[in-house]
């Protein structure tokens, strides 16, 4: 590729450098957008998007193996590995293929390979054949370079026995017996699918409890899934090393309780967390500053202590999260575009799509008290919601957390049936400081899970109509 002149250059083509490179050229700028594999970064290639698709499958799965329960005799179900793989391929490279149109269609450039700042304004690119060649930014140079999967020592992946979540939504085959090094989102996540699908499910997890950061009540209705399922979970394990055998296995060595344990097993995942991807991309030679853990720090609208040199979604730091890499690459091009925009929300959502699932926004209660807040909660179990009843999801609840004086939301907790999907409401009312009355008072329809929510608000008034108010 010849030298070619841009507005802007983004390097990387994940859920925040596509959206940036998208929203550029809507704004009529000049762009390019580099990227080494494949648009749609972790979570459409690896992450979000497959792993949510062996979720889903999981889900089926198991409401099949129960359905006898209220009357659907179903026999014959049976899984088939190699065809819900290719189904789940399928589903990557539409999305994949949808974003390089989107961004054709709106006019971005697409540059492939490995791209590198050796200036403020310049970027080099060196494609997989080797050749290379340089753009040139006159606005900004936006670093969208995402994140990568940790990998332990002793504990290196080796693509078959020993895996990372890459790996582990394109088996081929249902370990028997599965051990996840790492009880947090990742792992737990991941060995839940594998657990439906009949693996013997192991973690292994340092800290006390699984799902650090998690609501705690939220995180426990998820841990008594898991175990009763079959789990076994360690916490406050620590592990130290692993064996391939002869015939094939693996023996984990780990400590707990001051005592050595080995745990056999056919494959282990390690999901102990991600890094962000900052080194090797030139910036620290142009005096970019990057934090002890690896991100690239910014202001408020996404830009870096070098003027012109921006940075957004994982490699900018927590929450390492698709829908805030997102938000942040249409906040920078909006920016770099000359319109006023800046990283001014209230709360960024997350969700664990365990089963239940967990999806959260604001603060804890116990967050709020830590800083003097007083506070009331509400809370509305699914086992009380008809709607839950009716489709067999009854565990978990919705927790409403609020200044007592005033009334404000300041945090909702899901825990059960459509978290995931449920949350955007609560994210709204952060958004507009709502309060819990606001909440109580819209009418939901019904029969619906989002009656729970209002539910939740009304519980927290004292005023609850389908629960004894506590």
């Amino acid at each position: 590729m010849s030298d070619s002149k841009y507005d802007a250059i983004v390097i990387g083509g994940g859920p925040a450098g596509y959206v940036c490179g998208i929203r550029l050229a809507q704004l009529g700028q000049k762009v390019a957008v580099v990227e080494l594999e494949e648009f749609g970064g972790v979570c459409l290639n690896w992450g979000c998007i497959p792993s949510k698709a062996l979720i889903s499958n999981a889900h089926l799965y198991h409401k099949a193996q129960h359905s006898e329960d209220v009357g659907i005799s179903v026999s014959g179900v049976e899984l088939s590995v190699e065809k819900m793989q290719e189904w789940k391929a399928s589903v990557v490279k539409k999305l994949t293929g949808g974003v390089r149109s989107l961004l054709k269609a709106n006019g971005a450039t697409i540059v492939w390979g490995k791209g590198k700042l050796t200036s403020k304004n310049t970027v080099e690119v060196t494609a997989d054949d080797g050749s290379v060649s340089t753009l040139t930014a006159e606005k900004a140079i936006i670093v969208a370079t995402g994140s990568a999967t940790i990998q332990v020592p002793g504990f290196e992946f080796d693509g078959e026995r020993i895996i990372g979540a890459r790996e582990a939504v394109s088996l081929r085959k249902i370990p028997k017996r599965l051990v996840v090094v790492g009880g947090g989102v990742i792992g737990l996540e991941l060995g839940m699918v594998y657990q439906t699908f009949g693996s013997d499910l192991t973690v292994v997890e340092l800290t006390a409890a699984l799902l650090p950061g998690i609501d705690v009540e939220c995180r426990k209705v998820v841990e008594r899934s898991v175990k009763k399922r079959g789990a076994k979970i360690l916490t406050e394990t620590r592990a130290d090393s692993i064996t391939k055998n002869d015939d094939g296995s693996l023996t984990l060595s780990v400590t707990r309780d001051g005592a050595t344990e080995a745990i056999d097993c056919d494959v282990c995942l390690v999901a102990v967390g991600m890094k962000p991807r900052a080194a090797g991309l030139g910036l620290e030679d142009l005096g970019v500053e990057i934090d002890p853990r690896g991100f690239v720090p910014t202001n408020d609208v996404c830009e870096t202590n070098v003027p012109g040199i921006y940075a957004i979604g994982d490699v900018s730091g927590a929450p390492m999260l698709a829908h805030k890499a997102s938000k942040e690459g249409e906040v920078c091009a909006e920016v770099v575009a000359g319109e006023k925009a800046g990283k001014d929300w209230v709360t960024v959502p997350s969700v664990v799509f365990t089963d239940p699932e967990i999806a959260s926004v604001g603060q804890t209660a116990e967050e709020a008290r830590s800083e003097g807040i007083d506070v009331s909660v509400g809370k509305f179990p699914f086992a009380a919601l008809g709607r839950a009843m009716s489709i067999r999801e009854t565990d978990g609840f919705v927790k409403v957390v609020t200044e007592s004086s005033s009334g404000r939301v300041l945090g909702i907790h899901i825990v059960g049936p459509a978290a995931s999907d449920l949350i955007s409401e609560a994210a709204l009312a952060l958004e507009m400081t709502a309060t819990s009355e606001d909440l109580a008072l819209t009418i939901h329809p019904h029969p619906t899970l989002g009656e729970a929510l209002m539910e939740a608000s009304a519980a927290s008034l004292g005023r609850a109509i389908h629960i004894v108010n506590r």
